[in-house]
């Protein structure tokens, strides 16, 4: 007699979904991804439509433009100006990342790494500050600039801007200054490195994806930041690219493609900066949040 063997059962993993339900979970995951996705860019796409239709209309009621024609964008940088708001707002921008970089990494060395009186309220403080909204704070400071004479002044912009950025840069910073072991500190000084050069040598690389992500959100602020900027700009020269997409907005008409033309403008420079840094951005803020 020839006894049967039976073939090996393989095992199947609980909680594994299997046959159709495993295509059902699949097509459903894409379907989330498509919806989210329409969801996200659908803004963006009719911006783009409204900036390069070139249909006499509203501009407003196509979902695509019937005629091609980069007429909105030469409108907006010529006859609206805004390509010398693009420039003041380039610079309020880049004094406010630099400043604010620079202040926030010391102001977090000293925080992690000196022990001081009052320190701990001193950090409190800071993060008070960043608590605050930044309506509550408009009329107060419009009256120091006053005083100080800074009202229509890039410069005065570019230290109300810094002064918002620092909480958020300090507090970012400051993880990752304690994160690193006092260790590699003392053995640099035990080479002979003097403190500056053990901070530009050795502090410095281990610190810069926290420092590239502060960096990256003083910039959004400062680029595209409107109430103190409305506020503190009277003079059209000196209004940036936040203050001047009001123009294109009438009492009884719309400039809908100019407005859209100069909102595309407006959104490049941030795609850029986010696409170049979005790997030591990613890296700084996970970093960040858990050390």
């Amino acid at each position: 007699m020839s006894a049967s063997v039976a073939a090996p059962r393989t095992a199947v993993p609980q909680g594994t979904p299997k046959g159709p339900r495993r295509g059902w979970a699949r097509t459903g995951k894409y379907a989330a991804v498509v919806a989210l996705l329409v969801f996200t860019l659908f803004p963006v796409w009719f911006m783009l439509s409204t900036a390069l239709n070139g249909r006499a209309s509203s501009g407003t009621d196509a979902l695509f433009p019937t005629h091609l024609t980069f007429e909105h964008f030469t409108k907006a940088l010529g006859d609206g100006g805004f390509g010398t708001f693009m420039l003041n707002s380039a610079l309020v921008t880049l004094i406010t990342v630099v400043a604010s970089g620079i202040l926030a990494l010391l102001g977090a060395v000293a925080m992690a790494r000196f022990r001081f009186r009052m320190r701990t309220t001193l950090m409190v403080l800071i993060l008070v500050v960043q608590m605050l909204p930044a309506e509550a704070l408009v009329i107060p400071l419009f009256l120091q600039m006053k005083d100080l004479r800074m009202l229509n002044s890039l410069l005065g912009l570019a230290i109300v801007y810094t002064a918002f950025s620092l909480p958020f840069a300090i507090w970012n910073l400051r993880g990752f200054v304690a994160a690193v072991p006092v260790e590699v500190e003392e053995a640099a000084y035990v080479d002979g490195a003097s403190w500056w050069r053990m901070f530009r040598s050795v502090l410095l690389p281990l610190v810069t994806p926290g420092l590239i992500a502060t960096s990256a959100f003083a910039f959004v602020m400062a680029w595209e930041e409107f109430t103190f900027a409305l506020t503190f700009m009277s003079d059209e020269n000196m209004m940036t690219v936040g203050v001047g997409l009001q123009q294109f907005l009438g009492k009884n008409t719309n400039d809908w493609g100019g407005l859209m033309a100069a909102s595309t403008l407006v959104t490049i420079p941030v795609m850029v900066v986010f696409v170049l840094a979005q790997r030591r951005l990613t890296s700084g803020l996970v970093s960040g949040a858990v050390k």
